[in-house]
């Protein structure tokens, strides 16, 4: 079986959490590992992601623990988006209410 990796960055501008882990992971910026096997017996070359795996600390913090949490990719993608949702209401402050 063909197998292939590669390798991301990621960045969380905040605190954030992803199912499957404990606690809250600090902002920053983060290795992440992808593995996809290749797909037998179609008529083109064709991978399915088989594991996703987030490093710990983020890259600008190493004095801490080291960890490779197996996550799943739809779970990093959804905290990605929170993350960004949460960066963009944060950089245009409070709404203002215009008097009629």
């Amino acid at each position: 079986m063909n197998v292939r990796t590669h390798e991301t960055m990621v960045t969380f501008e905040n605190t954030f959490r992803i199912s499957g882990t404990e606690g809250v992971l600090p902002p920053g910026a983060y290795r992440v590992v992808i593995d996809e096997e290749q797909i037998l017996g179609l008529s083109f070359v064709a991978y399915r992601r088989v594991a996703t795996m987030l490093h710990t600390p983020a890259v600008a913090a190493p004095q801490g623990r080291s960890e490779s949490l197996a996550i799943d990719a739809a779970d990093l993608d959804a905290a990605l988006l929170k993350d960004r949702q949460l960066s963009v209401e944060s950089r245009a402050g409070p709404s203002s209410v215009a008097a009629a």
